[in-house]
């Protein structure tokens, strides 16, 4: 069968590669074109056009760049009549996804399917009614969206489980215990270290990166400070940002950082879900200007009681979340310390992820959607 695949970010790359590689094993004559990047590009087919191109964020960001974005988005829609696919797989990415959703629906008979659906239970609940339109199955990958889809909108998904749960015990599996290798390699002595996952953007990362070292600056000698670089950020703006103190900024080792770290400060995202998975003790981390507006405003907008996906898995605060004015550099010290061995908190937050991973259930995400996606389109 041919399969057309839109992902719009480095983490839709990601998970899509692995869908790909499990439709392959479900369909031996699996074909695949798709706007996306480099990991779906190794799993074979046609890169039609490379998320890169398309990933802008922000209504700023958007609106400068509105023009290419709509070029790229009349080049898809060209794209999926011209090749005609047995299904179009959409992969998070809303904003884009949701619109070629509709242009599919009312011109074709082709099925739309949706991995990694939208967050329309944080925000944007009203885009229900596009999604129940324009889309013929969801395949979920966070528990708690049965209950919002299936019970609050009445509409059936498929939850499939989480494939960070994947890419975590991959990595565990095939990559045997060497943490003296991955000191020598950072530049790490053998003092304990903290983890700082400051954001992938910029601005995110001049927001929080400074207050994290701050708050960590307590712990002194006794602790390293360790930044998983991002991808697309170099030495040169790290620098200009951390200021003045010794921090060890290391790339492409962000899974090795969370297996020794003994504690991390982790801006809001996936990386909240992979330090849990690791089972390192972390404080959430978002600061924004305008804190107390911020706050209010969030409050208005955001229909969900938490940020951090540990806590929305877990229905309850297993991390503490420092959010606008709350992330202060006196706040994200006090918790830290307390996360730290011998901490007050340190305990309970390692048995909360328990019950996080107990609800997101055992590996296998994208084989168990790739299976339930082929069967669909076979009968």
């Amino acid at each position: 069968m041919k399969y057309y695949l839109i992902a719009g970010e480095a983490s839709g790359d990601l998970h899509a590669s692995h869908l790909m590689a499990a439709l392959k094993e479900e369909d031996a004559q699996a074909e695949f074109r798709f706007f996306g990047g480099e990991k779906m590009q190794a799993q074979g087919g046609t890169l039609v056009c490379h998320y890169s191109q398309l990933a802008y964020m922000g209504f700023v960001d958007v609106a400068l760049h509105l023009r290419t974005i709509l070029k790229g988005m009349k080049r898809c829609k060209q794209d999926i009549l011209s090749w005609n696919p047995d299904v179009v797989i959409l992969v998070d990415y809303p904003g884009f996804n949701l619109k070629i959703a509709r242009f599919v629906h009312d011109n074709t008979n082709i099925p739309v399917y949706y991995y990694i659906l939208p967050k329309i239970w944080a925000w944007k609940e009203h885009r229900i009614e596009d999604i129940r339109r324009n889309v013929n199955e969801l395949f979920s990958i966070l528990p708690f969206e049965v209950d919002f889809f299936e019970r609050k909108h009445h509409y059936p998904i498929h939850y499939v489980g989480n494939p960070t749960v994947d890419e975590v015990d991959a990595f565990l599996k095939g990559n045997p215990e060497d943490e003296a290798g991955f000191r020598r390699e950072a530049g790490l002595d053998n003092r304990p270290f903290i983890a700082l996952l400051a954001g992938s953007r910029k601005q995110e990362i001049r927001d929080n990166l400074p207050r994290m070292i701050e708050a960590a600056s307590i712990v002194g000698k006794e602790y390293q400070l360790v930044l998983a670089a991002a991808p697309g950020i170099d030495d040169d703006f790290y620098k200009e940002v951390q200021c003045s103190m010794d921090i060890h900024v290391v790339r492409n080792q962000t899974y090795n950082i969370l297996r020794y770290a003994t504690a991390a400060l982790v801006t809001s995202g996936t990386a909240t879900l992979e330090a849990a998975l690791f089972r390192t003790p972390q404080v959430v981390c978002y600061y924004m200007k305008a804190g107390y507006l911020a706050s209010f405003v969030r409050k208005l907008i955001l229909k969900i009681p938490y940020i951090s996906l540990v806590n929305l898995i877990a229905d309850k605060e297993v991390v503490p979340e420092l959010v606008a004015h709350q992330m202060t550099a006196e706040n994200t010290r006090r918790h830290l310390l307390s996360l730290l061995p011998g901490g007050s908190a340190r305990e309970q937050q390692l048995q909360g992820y328990e019950l996080m991973a107990q609800r997101l259930g055992e590996p296998g995400a994208p084989k168990r959607a790739a299976q339930q996606m082929v069967q669909l389109l076979c009968h």
